[in-house]
């Protein structure tokens, strides 16, 4: 399969036809998909001029099975992923993006492809001794989240004001300038950039599952669709399943990124109940 990288302008609406319903076929006439994403290693990332990541290869996997052979991306900011999907810049978001009932309102979420828990990024040493992002609070700390990640939802939800970054590198920046005390996100990201960036003065705490409320968020990511291409959206189910429910499989295909048997995703969590909050 190939996968290029467009520039983030370019692959606009003739990514997919007008027609509600005819995406599926319209894509393998085609013979690419495009997907969008936002540069958040290890899920879906720019490395050499390519697109690559956990949830790329996922995509290269399903997406062949489906009969479209290549696959280009158009690099967003987080926060403009579902806008931009809405606006036909591309076919479907390549992100990870957690499964939240706000979304579920703006776009059709795949059936879960990763678990996943918060860990926050600190100054070599963690020199506030944070845990958590209620921790951050007690101790007063200043923290940044990526614009449009659940960490921001968490933050706003517990009174804080986090400073908002653009990607995983401008919350590692904050951090390492002292801008901030703490950059949170998801763990396997977090973890990614600290062992790719030894240099780096930063740790990464243990990961946690944040409670909001006394109730523990279990968050789940997925690829996201139009509302509209539930015929696409019912087939990439149909072989993601394939590979979920084979634990050597998924981690044949997402392991080189970093991700374990933790990540592969609870079968009694669906996009259903993550979409009706009733995680």
């Amino acid at each position: 399969m190939t996968v290029t990288v467009l520039a983030g302008g370019v692959a606009a609406c003739s990514s997919t036809k007008d027609s509600e319903g005819d995406t599926l076929q319209s894509l393998k006439d085609k013979g690419t998909v495009t997907v969008g994403f936002a540069g958040e290693a290890p899920y879906s990332f720019e490395q050499d001029g390519q697109l690559t990541g956990a949830t790329v290869a996922l995509h290269r996997e399903i997406f062949k099975n489906l009969g479209i052979d290549g696959l280009e991306g158009v690099n967003t900011d987080f926060g403009a992923l579902i806008p931009g999907l809405q606006a036909k810049r591309f076919d479907v978001v390549s992100a990870g993006m957690s499964i939240l009932p706000e979304r579920c309102k703006q776009a059709a979420f795949s059936e879960p492809e990763f678990n996943y828990t918060t860990a926050l990024m600190v100054a070599a040493g963690n020199p506030k001794g944070l845990t958590d992002i209620d921790s951050a609070k007690e101790k007063g700390a200043k923290i940044a989240t990526m614009t449009g990640a659940i960490e921001s939802d968490y933050a706003s939800q517990l009174g804080i004001d986090a400073t908002q970054v653009a990607s995983p590198q401008d919350g590692m920046d904050a951090v390492t300038s002292g801008r901030v005390d703490a950059f949170a996100l998801t763990a396997i990201s977090l973890n990614w950039m600290k062992d790719n960036n030894p240099d780096a003065p930063v740790d990464v705490t243990e990961s946690f599952v944040q409670e909001i409320d006394g109730k523990p968020q279990r968050g789940a990511g997925g690829t996201v669709f139009r509302t509209d291409d539930k015929e696409l959206l019912d087939a990439y189910n149909a072989e993601l399943a394939k590979i979920t429910s084979d634990k050597d499989k998924y981690l044949s295909i997402v392991g080189e990124y970093g991700f374990t048997e933790k990540e592969l995703p609870d079968p009694s969590l669906t996009t259903k109940d993550l979409c009706d909050g009733n995680i």
